[in-house]
């Protein structure tokens, strides 16, 4: 069994942090999102990875690499435009050749992994099987409907009155059958091949096409609110380890993880927290679900609930909180400007000024 990752598409809901840097690798917890992802597909007992590729291809394949640091191997597939997931199957036919495979979204965060769900179509080996999830707003999602056996009986793509509140959970286990599937669908209304489309049709044709409801926590990490949400969830289950320095005046209160060569001097730290290597927090407040990549710099500042990526810093500002800030961001406090009141004020006029 192979697995194939998508890793590429714009970002747009992320933008401006991937106007210059991939969706797929921004941080949570202080490692890629992506990087999940193939961690999952490791543990799942699956080697051989394709990862489809756009715009961003040379950041992906420097971070990733030849996939051996995760015990994998993997292939570059270049897609020249996000068209649709159908179409990242039909352009890595080569690679899949006749071999089952679990289709991966490189910015979907499932905390279980998936280890249970490949081992179950192993098994059982359905024509397809598709992971779902209960959400609140099902018309940002492909949404599916299922019978008391739990088989797929309709897809949508985003609808506007969704049939169920079942999301597709961005995982989607194929046998070859997928094939002929995608080779037949057409461009939707968004001028995608999209791949419920081709699911659809392999429902219509009766083959056997299965679901399995997550009960553990997901997230389509596309925006920034669902980001620093996944980044909440996993700090939650930090350990505490302090492996840098932390002087005699600074509070550590919490499960705060604080790396090599990291500095804490003059602050309170209240977790969970993670502060990556060469890091120097000084004389500042860092608060509860914050992240702070490698080689940032904090001075008499105060941040909560946020991400901060690598070599940025924050200069006497108060207070940040439920922030995604992006590499090599400089935060300062603005010169203090002289107040001033321009007025023109009729006769027998009453005004109230504060300062």
């Amino acid at each position: 069994m192979k697995a194939l990752v998508l890793a590429g598409g714009s970002g747009t809901r992320l933008r401006p942090i991937t106007h210059t840097s991939s969706k797929q690798l921004v941080p949570v917890a202080n490692k890629p999102i992506l990087f999940y992802g193939l961690e999952a597909i490791a543990e799942a007992g699956i080697i051989e990875v394709g990862v489809i590729v756009g715009h961003t291809a040379k950041e992906i394949e420097q971070a990733v690499g030849d996939g051996s640091d995760f015990g994998l191997e993997v292939t570059y597939i270049p897609q020249s435009a996000p068209l649709g997931l159908a179409h990242a199957v039909l352009i890595a036919r080569d690679f899949l050749g006749d071999d089952d495979f679990v289709m991966y979204l490189g910015d979907n965060f499932v905390f279980d992994g998936i280890s249970d769900v490949v081992d179950q179509f192993r098994k059982e080996r359905p024509d397809a099987q598709l992971l779902l999830t209960r959400v609140p707003n099902p018309t940002a999602f492909g949404v599916a409907v299922v019978d008391e056996q739990g088989r797929i009986t309709g897809l949508e793509e985003k609808p506007e009155r969704p049939s169920s509140d079942l999301a597709v959970a961005g995982v989607y286990l194929f046998t070859p059958a997928i094939h002929e599937a995608v080779r037949a669908i057409a461009p939707s209304r968004r001028g995608e091949l999209e791949i419920t489309d081709a699911i659809q049709r392999m429902v219509d044709q009766r083959l056997d096409v299965r679901s399995t409801v997550i009960s553990g926590y997901w997230k389509d990490t596309g925006n920034v609110t669902d980001l620093l949400e996944v980044n909440r969830t996993l700090l939650e289950g930090l350990e505490t380890r302090i492996e840098g320095f932390v002087d005699g005046e600074s509070e550590i209160i919490g499960r705060v993880r604080i790396a090599a060569g990291a500095e804490v001097r003059g602050s309170r730290i209240v977790g969970p927290v993670i502060i990556g290597a060469g890091s120097i927090v000084v004389d500042s407040y860092i608060g509860p679900s914050t992240s702070l990549a490698e080689n940032c710099r904090i001075r008499n500042s105060e941040i909560e609930f946020s991400i901060v990526l690598r070599d940025s810093s924050f200069d006497s500002i108060r207070r940040v909180e439920a922030s995604l800030v992006g590499r090599n961001v400089r935060v300062t406090l603005a010169p203090r400007v002289p107040a001033t009141h321009r007025l023109i004020i009729g006769d027998h006029g009453q005004v109230q000024i504060s300062s």
